[in-house]
């Protein structure tokens, strides 16, 4: 539907049904607002930035400029974005996500280009910039971008600017929905509004759309009656933004690190394939860890893994009984009361050392855990009271590290995390189902 205003002289007309805007977004007589045009050879500023840009610009003008955005994508892989997004710790994603992509694109200062552009993304999109700090940071980056061909460079530029807020957007609505990148495109789109300008006259979705009006598109609106798979966040044909799937695999990158696997649309967190032996308990959990979102506390994270150590050490009270048989699982993995405790208190300790090398901006060194693929002589000892104390001061000392580690965090580090991996806040819940090896023996007082 359209609702056709006035403001002053210029009418404006809003669309907000998925057909109305996708018609509008397809019309070629709707192009985004132009840029002013400034004088050839004024100072370099935002405004001058706005004019040689293929964000403000129709016809040949933005095929030409178009194409130049795409080389500089082209150049880039997408595996290597992730990875690189993964890596680091930056409290202001923005910056993270302009590093990311001024490092793949080989600029000299990567730290220096994302704080520039950041500072010019603030008044990128005013019809009248009036920012001095932003047009000094304009005439720093334009040669920033090692290409003579000024026009070149805006555009490697406007790449930049462009991803910077909205990308950062797209993980902050990722993160509020627990979602992952995809999903919240779909479900709380980072780009609310697009807006057009009708060069010539013509008609949306039966409303007639004089030469000159504003037309303002509702994308939150229309993105909830799209059908399933569909995202307009990044605009649909022509003008379907070029850097879409890069903006997703640096999302990913930050959001999930650089482990798992490139699959934007999964709503719960994939197994661990860098585990010796991946069993259930690298499974994103379904139950008590599964609860604290990503939207928790650090309150709520640190007593996961005291309350499954207290699971543990409940079930291991009953072990004292066990026959010497060793239990074979529902997954067809074999424990005893031993092999469990060693498992429990090895996934700690893994995942401990990964923390701790993270925080000190150490490469992880990889694990030799046989972990369950191995059943000891040691497994299959008796399990007695001595045992149970041993486990218990082990395990309870080992839980009182995790909770004091959680609470000493910096709450910004629980999902934008430091190192390449998971994000510590998915490091706890994971942690957090090393139940799994304990419940696999049981409560030996009921089965007997």
């Amino acid at each position: 539907m359209s609702e056709p205003t006035a403001v002053s002289d210029r009418a404006i007309t809003t669309f907000s049904r998925y057909d109305d805007v996708t018609a509008a977004l397809a019309d070629p007589a709707l192009v985004p607002l132009p840029a002013a045009p400034v004088a050839p050879g004024g100072p370099a500023g935002v405004a001058r930035l706005r004019a040689a840009v293929a964000r403000f610009s129709s016809g040949g003008t933005h095929a030409r400029r178009r194409a130049l955005v795409l080389a500089d994508l082209e150049r880039l892989d997408p595996a290597a974005l992730r990875v690189a997004a993964a890596a680091g710790f930056e409290p202001d994603v923005r910056l993270r996500v302009v590093r990311v992509l001024a490092a793949a694109l080989g600029l000299a200062d990567p730290e220096a280009v994302a704080r520039d552009v950041a500072t010019v993304a603030r008044s990128y999109f005013a019809d009248v910039p009036d920012d001095p700090a932003a047009d000094a940071a304009v005439a720093r980056l334009l040669p920033a971008m090692g290409d003579p061909d000024e026009e070149t460079a805006a555009n490697r530029i406007g790449l930049l600017v462009q991803a910077c807020d909205a990308t950062a957007a797209l993980v902050e609505h990722a993160r509020r929905n627990g979602l992952g990148p995809a999903g919240a495109l779909r479900e709380d789109p980072p780009v609310r509004v697009m807006r057009r300008l009708a060069a010539r006259a013509t008609e949306v979705g039966g409303a007639a759309v004089p030469a000159g009006t504003h037309v303002v598109l509702d994308i939150a609106a229309a993105q909830a009656q799209a059908p399933e798979g569909v995202a307009l966040g990044f605009g649909a044909p022509p003008r379907l933004c070029p850097g879409r799937s890069h903006a997703l695999v640096i999302a990913e990158g930050i959001l999930f690190g650089a482990s798992d696997p490139a699959d934007p649309a999964l709503k719960s967190e994939p197994v661990d394939r860098d585990a010796v032996d991946v069993e259930p308990a690298d499974v994103e959990p379904a139950d008590r860890g599964a609860e604290v979102g990503r939207g928790a506390g650090k309150a709520e994270l640190a007593v996961l893994v005291p309350e499954m150590v207290d699971h543990v050490l409940a079930l291991a009270a009953t072990w004292t009984a066990w026959d010497g048989r060793p239990v074979v699982n529902a997954d067809g993995r074999t424990y005893t009361p031993h092999k469990a405790v060693r498992r429990v208190t090895d996934h700690l300790l893994d995942h401990l050392a990964e923390w701790d090398a993270r925080l000190s901006g150490e490469p992880t060194d990889p694990d030799h855990w046989h972990a369950s693929n191995v059943t000891t002589p040691a497994d299959l000892a008796p399990f007695t009271a001595a045992d149970l104390d041993e486990a218990r001061s082990r395990l309870t000392r080992l839980a009182g590290i995790w909770s004091r580690r959680v609470a000493a965090l910096p709450e910004a580090y629980l999902d934008d995390s430091p190192g390449t991996g998971w994000s510590f806040r998915r490091i706890v819940r994971h942690v957090a189902e090393s139940g799994y090896y304990a419940d696999s023996v049981g409560d030996l007082q009921k089965s007997r």
